[in-house]
């Protein structure tokens, strides 16, 4: 530093910048986030285990995660690591590999309906009946009604619609309802295929149907008996990996971003032979003389490390003990004979008949289902991450065993530093299961959402929170949509215009106060978004600032195209569109305002960036030509026929080619591009109103027209005939005057000054009303002349 240097005085923040916090499931609590690789970020994601189609529970963790992870990279910075593991041996896998390998076994045996397949398909029916339905109501309930199962199953049927008798068999199985449902169908096709072989029907098409429709209870009955044929490996692989191109197909179609390293479990079973050796090794784990190896829970839980002392159960403590979730964790092919307590999980399995197997110290075997993420985690991102992943259900047992066997492993106390769980997806009020078979596919969802409006929806609830999947929630995030697309076309309709030709028609190069507010309130919408982003993630705080900004920025354009400081609206509008990119809500070039190239939210047709470019200058030529003839066409006479023609060309021509003129205030309309499905419906819409505008204004028009007439026609009497017989009874009054006034009443009295005044009075008001309805019938017969 030279010795003429000036005094520097560093600068002391008004406003802090906020630190990124994290829901930590290890604490409970949200933890500063410190990443122990410097910049680097290592992150576990478990992956799914792939047996069937992806419903909206993985939509809901893998969305979520691929947010949180571009939130991570996108906004903060961070050079994320992401690995995500594909589960393809496991028993869900086994089961449904060899109950689709003897379904389709069995179809090929029985090509056409015949007695022995409805016999087998009536012996199955009846052995799940016993075994998942009877055994779920009290023996006593039972035997009050017969020993015969039909009379049995009728009587369950009955007892089904009384609803706190089935909520009371739930309780006892959770499933119940699902085997019901199982049954009936089954027994129907059983009703509808005796039906066709007694009408001598024995076609393809009929077999296959009563199998399939029936394979919940058959594949149960035929893995009894023939699973120990079932031997060859590319079946179970076969299943696993036709799931997971559908997965991955799903996943693509939401705009989740691949990992950075994804991994199977057939691909580390070498590994994981290894891993668990070294376990045994450090005297936390035990083989059996089944040939099962299972980690020892009591030699862990509270053994002495260099640094603390071994925990089991850190995430979900208040689990510990739970028969259901470690009967689940473990599934439903184990077997625990050589099992020292309930706690102890499996770490390998030896392999049984009808189930695939590698080689090991142990015998043949597979991996249990925890090893697997420790493994390969280990593998790729060493001893220790910064964050492991996953959806809430996996909190206990799956990711607490993680924790013990890696810990037990690597003998530290800390293999994971932040664990991050997304929250419950709820249908209708009701927890999704797969098991249960209350899931909507992430195809079945896609019929009626956009992948836009699905990543909407879950950025508007917080990533760790319960959500609730309904109608209300698409209405917001429809009308959420909205808002965003009206915005994006109007400015960047603006943006468009002017840089085609920037004139002070098209807009101001003046910066004065409202644009000074403008841009205020942007500092505040990006400094409110950056808090809610570091305040754990906070989507829906974040996506509010957004909302809130994009409803300043239209008050301002309302001020109009000339008095529009276009600058400030791109600033404004790019500073949006970067940030619903970033969320994954949006893709393009970084200069394009909106949401760039992909399908319409809407689903309207694609309006890209290519398309405007060599459309606009021929659009804006006619818009032009258009703005010349109507205001001519104005000026001359507002009802001209050419003033209908520069109508009929924005209302009707264009609109089906997805061009829309907005008549601006300055006489210049405003081209934009959109979607010709959103353009024809708002034109339709405004249609409808107008006509029903114009319905209840001629219904108006009409009733008041009958109220005048009904008015009109009360002076059809005329005066000098009011007070006589028969417009008053007989005897009333005996002598009237030259007008018809009343001066005797029926009795020949003469009438007092009080009651003549008030008849004269009211024969003024007559004959008003009489002259009044002469006139309308001479005007009345006038027109008909005409």
């Amino acid at each position: 530093m030279t010795s003429n240097a000036a005094k520097w005085f560093p600068p002391a923040p008004t406003t802090p910048k906020p630190t990124l916090k994290v829901y930590n499931s290890l604490t409970r609590q949200k933890e500063e986030f410190i990443p122990a690789a410097g910049n680097l970020v290592k992150w576990y994601n478990c992956g799914p285990t792939v047996y069937d189609a992806s419903h909206m529970g993985h939509a809901r963790n893998y969305v979520t995660q691929d947010i949180l992870r571009r939130i991570m990279e996108d906004y903060f910075g961070y050079d994320v690591h992401l690995v995500m593991n594909i589960t393809d041996i496991d028993d869900k896998i086994i089961l449904r590999a060899r109950h689709q390998y003897l379904i389709d076994d069995l179809k090929k045996r029985n090509p056409l309906l015949n007695q022995e397949l409805i016999d087998m398909t009536q012996d199955s029916w009846e052995k799940y009946l016993k075994g998942k339905v009877l055994k779920s109501i009290p023996s006593a309930e039972l035997e009050a009604q017969s020993s015969h199962l039909a009379a049995q199953w009728q009587y369950v049927q009955a007892r089904v619609l009384d609803p706190s008798w089935l909520q009371e068999a739930l309780q006892r199985d959770e499933k119940f309802s699902m085997h019901i449902t199982t049954l009936e169908t089954s027994f129907s096709a059983l009703e509808v295929a005796r039906m066709q072989m007694n009408a001598g029907s024995s076609s393809e098409t009929a077999a296959a149907t009563l199998i399939d429709k029936s394979k919940d209870t058959l594949a149960l009955v035929l893995d009894e008996e023939l699973k120990h044929t079932v031997s060859d490996p590319a079946i179970f692989r076969s299943t696993a990996a036709f799931w997971e191109d559908s997965f991955m197909a799903d996943m693509a179609r939401l705009r989740v971003k691949p990992p950075t390293t994804l991994t199977r479990v057939t691909e580390y079973v070498p590994e994981i032979v290894t891993f668990i050796e070294k376990i045994i090794a450090n005297g936390f784990a035990y083989s059996g003389e089944d040939g099962n190896v299972w980690f020892d829970k009591a030699a862990f839980d509270g053994a002495p490390t260099q640094e603390w002392k071994h925990e089991y159960a850190k995430l979900a403590p208040w689990s510990r003990g739970n028969k259901a979730l470690l009967a689940e964790g473990e599934g439903a092919l184990t077997s625990y004979s050589s099992k020292r307590s309930p706690e102890d999980f499996a770490l390998w399995k030896a392999s049984k008949a009808g189930e695939p197997a590698w080689p090991s110290p142990w015998g043949q075997g597979r991996p249990g289902w925890h090893i697997e993420c420790s493994v390969m985690a280990t593998d790729i991102l060493g001893e220790s991450m910064d964050i492991h992943s996953g959806g809430i259900d996996l909190l206990f047992p799956h990711h607490d065993n993680e924790l013990a066997q890696s810990e037990a492993y690597h003998n530290n106390v800390q293999w994971v530093n932040y664990f991050l769980h997304t929250g419950h997806l709820h249908i209708a009020g009701l927890k999704m299961s797969k098991s249960l078979k209350n899931f909507i596919t992430i195809e079945e969802m896609l019929e009626t959402w956009t992948p836009r409006q699905v990543r909407l929806s879950f950025l508007l609830q917080l990533w760790n929170s319960r959500l609730d999947w309904n109608e209300s929630l698409q209405t917001e995030v429809k009308a959420r949509e909205t808002a965003l697309d009206n915005f994006f076309v109007q400015t960047k309709a603006l943006v468009s215009e002017w840089d085609a030709a920037p004139t002070p028609q098209n807009g101001t190069w003046k910066y004065g106060k409202d644009e000074k507010d403008l841009a205020a309130e942007l500092y505040r919408a990006q400094h409110t978004f950056r808090t809610a982003l570091c305040d754990s993630f906070n989507t829906p705080q974040a996506v509010q600032a957004l909302n809130d900004l994009v409803s300043y920025t239209n008050v301002y354009l309302k001020r109009g195209r000339s008095a529009t400081n276009i600058s400030s609206i791109r600033q404004v509008a790019g500073w949006i569109t970067k940030m619903l990119r970033m969320f994954g809500l949006g893709e393009g070039s970084p200069q394009e305002i909106g949401w760039g190239a992909s399908t319409s939210a809407s689903g309207g047709e694609d309006v890209s960036a290519d398309k405007e470019t060599v459309l606009m200058p021929y659009l804006r030529a006619l818009s032009t030509f258009r703005d010349e003839v109507r205001k001519k066409a104005m000026a001359k006479d507002p009802h001209s026929e050419f003033l209908e023609l520069t109508d009929r060309l924005r209302d009707e021509d264009l609109v089906p080619l997805g061009v829309a003129l907005d008549d601006q205030e300055d006489g210049k309309a405003l081209v934009k591009l959109m979607p010709p499905s959103v353009l024809i419906k708002a034109r339709d819409d405004k249609k409808a109103l107008l006509a029903a505008k114009a319905a209840q204004k001629a219904a108006q028009k009409a009733a008041a027209a009958q109220q005048q007439l009904a008015k009109l026609e009360k002076g059809k009497l005329s005066p000098e005939e009011m007070f006589k017989p028969p417009n008053v009874p007989e005897g009333t009054y005996s002598e009237w005057d030259a007008k018809g006034i009343p001066v005797l009443d029926g009795k020949g009295e003469e009438l007092s000054k009080g009651q003549s005044k008030k008849l004269a009075k009211a024969w003024e008001e007559q004959a008003k009303r009489h002259d009044a309805w002469l006139a309308h019938l001479s005007q009345r017969e006038g027109q008909s002349k005409e």
